[in-house]
């Protein structure tokens, strides 16, 4: 699923194309796309003829801020991709809701698994409203982060990838932090000494930033507007490593599941 870090790239790759563009159609090939509102005939009614102010992020999602009172909000979920278009290129055989745009372009959403969202919404609060806070924010200080374990018992694994805990941090990135914080995965969040909470916090910020640098990580599906791959994946110091030498220490590097989701950690660097 892309990350904080894809989603950031994304947003950038389409500022160019898509600020002071009008949406003049929208044509959906899957409807389960659209999550808000249900009516699609609402949506189209209150979606076209809309301006695209500026684009935007928060946590995974992106902001599409509109010169009427809605936000167009999207997720990309597991496989999501946004391009931009001419409108005679020829669709992809995944793509799944396209915006038609005012200088004969479209902003298409492929989407190979179907899982991503759309959303056209008069308060954002109903889509962020929990959502934990930005991790690359001024705002998000390690004394903010360290309230933010007050009463907290859970594995750490499971409570960086709650988005309510921290915006935007997802599977590759928590194992990442996690590496460089030297703090095994499955320790529990209410164990950390002061020491550790603030290695983690500057562990998070890093990653996070490596990864924008990179233009995110193209596993799978994941690729940048252009259609450029990321380049985070060649960066990894843990994640998809399973079975080679830590580059820290040597140690192979070990996979095994933790809150349902596979993990990767170095046994000689996460005690």
């Amino acid at each position: 699923m892309p990350e904080l870090p894809e989603v950031e790239t994304v947003v950038r790759g389409l500022r160019d194309s898509l600020e002071g563009r009008t949406i003049t159609g929208l044509r959906t090939y899957w409807p389960r796309h659209i999550a808000a509102p249900a009516d699609t005939a609402e949506l189209k009614h209150r979606l076209l003829g809309s301006q695209i102010l500026s684009l935007g992020r928060r946590g995974k999602y992106l902001l599409f801020q509109l010169d009427s009172p809605d936000t167009l909000i999207m997720h990309l979920k597991m496989s999501g991709n946004l391009g931009v278009f001419d409108a005679a290129d020829p669709l992809h055989r995944h793509d799944r809701t396209v915006f038609e745009l005012d200088n004969g372009q479209e902003l298409r959403f492929e989407d190979m698994r179907k899982f991503g969202k759309v959303y056209l919404v008069a308060n954002t609060e109903t889509v962020l409203g929990k959502l934990g806070p930005e991790p690359l924010e001024d705002s998000f200080t390690l004394a903010s982060f360290r309230q933010r374990f007050a009463g907290r018992s859970r594995v750490i694994k499971p409570l960086l990838l709650d988005q309510t805990f921290v915006a935007g941090v997802g599977n590759i990135y928590a194992d990442e932090a996690l590496h460089q914080a030297g703090i095994h995965p499955q320790r529990r969040a209410d164990t950390l000494t002061k020491g550790e909470v603030a290695r983690l916090h500057a562990a998070i910020r890093a990653v996070l930033q490596t990864g924008i640098d990179k233009q995110g990580a193209t596993l799978t599906t994941y690729r940048q507007p252009d259609g450029r791959l990321g380049g985070m994946q060649n960066e990894f110091a843990i994640y998809d490593r399973g079975g080679e030498p830590c580059f820290r220490c040597g140690q192979p590097v070990v996979k095994i599941v933790v809150g349902g989701r596979g993990t990767h950690y170095c046994p000689g660097c996460q005690k």
